[in-house]
């Protein structure tokens, strides 16, 4: 009889791997995490408590709580309960983290007539037995308890200054008053936090200068997303400069990188936006957004409307920079492109969240409900050029994709107002940022940047909806001195689009098939332009 096998699994250097795909150190990577399974869990109130004499941080949430059998499977490694998109967590493997700090992991929960408890440990490599304790009555009606026995008597997770900045730092929206409205269609009950029987006091900005921020995606009634923007006086701390992006409260990204912007004054101005959709787009460390697929296509969407928002303020504030000199490109490369990302659209679907508006509208793009069996819903509406160039378009004070209904009470002794145009069912109006009014065309398409990144081999890459190319690279400086800059340009942005447009094996089609239509595109172009010239010649030498 054959011998039967065992797998064994490296525990202890999985959870060092989880580790170090966070990108903050390991105690604030807890917190956070703590604070997300109360915030998934519904809790209004979480208590955290820490115990220098015993070495202990305990955690307690008023939150749904968890069945015998949840609490059990709360033990296996990458097991969770949740689904992307219902909450900040998903993965099931940041509490489990831990384990690595920790002497003993002890969880009490209560739901309804369940009430239990489990005593956990990284007893060594490969084993981290768990067992049933009686509970010790952390929790009240319901909620749960975490309490982490810290092996490091000296660990920051016993300094109530640190668990403060921290949970400031990463879930800032939940004491910022200016969230409260977006928040509670998630929230249903106020969370408040308290760190040593302290509650943390909500904040506000003290910026002179704060102009609130709220985009309206598709024709929801209600905004997809609520922030502000402010500018200060004095030089902001390296780690408040720029925009953050959130959802349900937990801080994803912070700063200029992220949202391709670099104004003049960045260390003047910060802001935070909350985004609840991008819930379904985290990666699995929480400090980052996919940028692939569906899901990728829906962060995308909602950084080109921010990025929008954004740059118009700055411009407003005369903050933009517009003094660098841009590198030279052939005529009408960017038009060429645009033509071969249309007609690839159909074909690679997630090209479409790249596509320029254009007459008659630009395209829909691929977001799914998160609903088995739905189909694709539209995430922008269709705006017309002409009508966009046409009609003039009064600029509210705040921010806003799309403007604020009017009061429908007329003032005495003035005529009614005139009722405001209703969009049609294939297009909507949308307002643009700023101060005054304007006429100007959104743009939501791929861009075209340059940089200098000599150790890169690659020809240039692809964040978020721009293309940087690498200017430093011998293939750019061969293609400038034999004036075939074009091709070197259409190349790159073949190779940086396929890894979003197509899986690994199917890249060298798509670049292939990405230079076939650049091809196509560019000798049309050219044949009209000689049968132009062949006119133009011909009714020079015609008898007059």
């Amino acid at each position: 009889m054959a011998r039967v096998g065992e797998t064994r699994v490296d525990l202890q250097h999985l959870l060092e791997d989880l580790r170090d795909a966070y990108t903050g150190s390991l105690e604030e990577t807890i917190v956070t995490e703590i604070m997300a399974n109360a915030l998934d869990a519904g809790a209004a109130i979480i208590s955290i408590s820490v115990n220098p004499a015993t070495s202990s941080l305990t955690i307690v949430d008023d939150g749904r709580g968890m069945q015998r059998r949840d609490l059990a499977r709360y033990h296996d490694i990458a097991a969770s309960t949740k689904r992307r998109g219902e909450g900040i967590g998903f993965a099931g493997v940041g509490i489990k983290l831990g384990l690595l700090v920790s002497s003993e992991v002890l969880t009490e929960t209560r739901r309804a007539s369940s009430h239990v408890a489990s005593s956990w440990s990284l007893a060594s490599r490969y084993r981290a037995p768990w067992k049933w304790v009686p509970p010790p009555g952390l929790t009240t009606a319901r909620g749960t308890a975490v309490r982490l026995t810290l092996a490091n008597p000296l660990s920051p997770l016993l300094d109530a200054g640190f668990l403060d900045e921290a949970i400031r730092r990463h879930f800032e929206p939940l004491f910022e008053p200016v969230f409260t409205t977006i928040l509670a269609r998630h929230y249903s009950r106020s969370v408040s936090v308290h760190v040593d029987g302290r509650r943390l006091a909500p904040v506000g900005t003290t910026a002179a200068d704060v102009v609130p921020v709220s985009i309206r995606m598709a024709r929801r009634r209600t905004p997809s997303a609520a922030g502000y923007l402010a500018r200060h006086d004095a030089p902001l701390p390296m780690e408040r400069r720029g925009i953050a992006i959130s959802t349900f409260g937990k801080v994803i990204k912070r700063g200029w990188d992220w949202l391709g912007l670099t104004p003049a004054l960045s260390d003047h101005v910060t802001g935070l936006v909350e985004v609840p959709d991008l819930s379904e787009c985290l990666t699995l460390n929480k400090n980052d957004l996919l940028r692939t697929g569906p899901r990728g296509a829906t962060y995308l969407a909602y950084r080109k409307a921010l990025q929008e928002v954004v740059s118009r303020q700055l411009t407003a504030w005369s903050d933009a920079r517009s003094d660098l000199p841009a590198p030279p490109k052939p005529a009408r490369l960017d038009r060429d492109l645009e033509r071969v990302l249309e007609d690839l659209a159909g074909e690679f679907p997630l090209l479409q969240a790249l596509v320029e508006r254009r007459p008659g509208g630009q395209k829909r793009l691929p977001i799914e409900d998160g609903r088995e069996g739905s189909a694709m819903r539209p995430l922008f509406s269709l705006i017309r050029k002409a009508e966009a160039e046409r009609d003039e378009v009064e600029i509210p004070d705040e921010l806003t994709s799309v403007p604020p209904a009017s009061d429908p009470s007329p003032a005495p002794d003035s005529a009614p107002p005139e009722p405001p145009r209703k969009p049609s069912p294939e297009h909507e109006a949308a307002a643009l940022p700023g101060s005054g009014t304007t006429r100007r065309r959104i743009h939501y398409g791929l861009s075209l940047q340059f940089e200098a990144r000599p150790d890169d081999e690659e020809l240039g890459r692809l964040v978020d909806s721009t293309i940087w190319v690498n200017g430093a690279h011998p293939a750019y400086r061969r293609a400038l001195s034999s004036r075939s800059l074009g091709y070197h340009l259409a190349l790159t942005v073949a190779l940086a689009l396929a890894p979003l447009a197509v899986t690994p094996a199917e890249e060298h089609l798509f670049v292939t098939r990405f230079l076939a239509e650049w091809g196509n595109v560019s000798g049309l172009r050219a044949s009209r332009g000689a049968r132009r010239q062949r006119l133009s010649r011909s009714r020079g030498t015609a008898p007059s």
